[in-house]
């Protein structure tokens, strides 16, 4: 800012002066006007951006239920078990007469995204799916703007938490069951076989907390890929480790069921241990050497009941996978007596200590939103599977 003058006769000089000096300059100079400067150049204008359409509701108006959305893949390469968890989940519906929930199922398979965005247009208040971890994590942010909770049936625990519950099964409690229950028949010295990727990692991590957990000692564990080269080649180096009771292999039925035979050339009297992966197999036994393996996973006692209903009005068996859609809508459905019509879910009744009873047992969702199920241990047989350990009634 100029500094102004507090000394107003010399202002007053100082603008007769320049008075002055001004009218001598005009009448001396004959005044060229200035071109007039050109107009500067009209900006571009970007072209106008067209409005992406915005999904709208093709579903009636509803005053008396409230909408509980089915998120799962009907088409691609896992449309089979999101087909089974859909019809499941209206089975549940029927068998419960549950007159204050609507469902609507969406197909992730061409879009989770796009899926997630219609059902809150439709104004889902619940979601129940989607199936993989990925799709979690995609339409998670959706949900959580429009307030409303997912109920997955992943089994990664990395994406539960704000707003996500985790419904599917996880390595860390198999493990744990069936560590726990190998210890209390005498077994103290332990190993694991873990194929490479995430799940490998979760159950290997979850060994170590259980064999600590049960008071026994981990002698090695190591990792494979899913050949057989490199399973020899794990088997050798874990031998090598020293001599152990029991080992565990977490990888599903059909796959541990090429790791067992040559598990015995080395270990003939190791106990094998499996994870909730082999409770999705019923010809376990068919392989002789996993015979007497034991696995922990959920009850299979109602599951056989709900196989007939659903084989009775679908004309198929059901994949195992889909006990989690029929849990998930009872779950909905409880809570749905309490759920005023209109309101956004109470979330708050998902962490009943008590917990909830469904076709796989009892279950309840911790602080982190990771569903504890009460899990039992079997038996590997020629025909099938028997159990050794039941699971618990409920939650003390």
């Amino acid at each position: 800012m100029a500094e102004q003058s507090h000394h107003p006769q010399a202002r007053r000089a100082f603008i007769l002066v320049a008075a002055a000096g001004l009218g001598l300059a005009l009448a001396g100079c004959q005044i060229v006007p200035k071109p007039r400067p050109e107009a500067p150049p009209e900006p571009v204008r970007p072209p106008p951006v067209e409005a992406q359409p915005q999904p709208e509701s093709n579903l009636p108006s509803d005053a008396t239920r409230n909408r509980v959305a089915v998120l799962v893949p009907l088409s691609g390469a896992n449309a089979g078990v999101g087909q089974s968890i859909a019809n499941a989940a209206n089975l549940a519906l029927l068998d419960t007469g549950g007159e204050r929930i609507r469902i609507t199922v969406y197909d992730t398979g061409k879009g989770v995204q796009a899926a997630a965005i219609q059902a809150i247009t439709d104004g889902n208040r619940l979601f129940l799916g989607p199936l993989l971890a990925e799709d979690v994590r995609t339409i998670a942010p959706i949900a959580r703007r429009a307030g409303v909770p997912v109920i997955a049936f992943s089994n990664d625990t990395s994406i539960a938490g704000d707003g996500v519950y985790l419904l599917g099964f996880t390595p860390g409690q198999s493990v744990s069951r069936v560590v726990g229950f190998a210890h209390g028949r005498g077994l103290t010295r332990f190993a694991a076989l873990t194929p490479e990727g995430v799940y490998g990692r979760r159950a290997a991590q979850a060994m170590i907390g259980a064999v600590e957990s049960a008071g026994g000692r981990l002698i090695g564990m190591q990792s494979f890929d899913r050949n057989p080269a490199s399973v020899k080649a794990a088997l050798a180096r874990l031998n090598g480790q020293g001599a152990y009771d029991a080992v565990l292999v977490a990888d599903s039925g059909r796959n541990s069921a090429g790791v067992a035979p040559l598990i015995r050339v080395g270990a003939p009297s190791a106990k094998m241990l499996g994870t909730e992966l082999w409770s999705t197999e019923a010809d376990l036994g068919r392989t002789p050497a996993l015979r007497g393996a034991w696995y922990a996973g959920p009850s299979d006692a109602m599951f056989n009941q709900l196989r007939s209903r659903y084989r009775a009005r679908y004309g198929v068996n059901p994949y195992r996978l889909a006990s989690l859609g029929y849990d998930a809508v009872l779950l909905a459905v409880r809570i749905g007596k309490d759920w005023r019509i209109g309101r956004p879910f109470p979330q708050v009744e998902l962490r009943d200590p008590g917990g909830f009873a469904g076709v796989d047992g009892a279950f309840r969702f911790g602080s982190d939103g990771i569903a504890q199920h009460s899990l039992e241990v079997r038996e590997v047989s020629a025909a099938g599977s028997t159990v050794v350990s039941p699971a618990a009634k409920g939650f003390d």
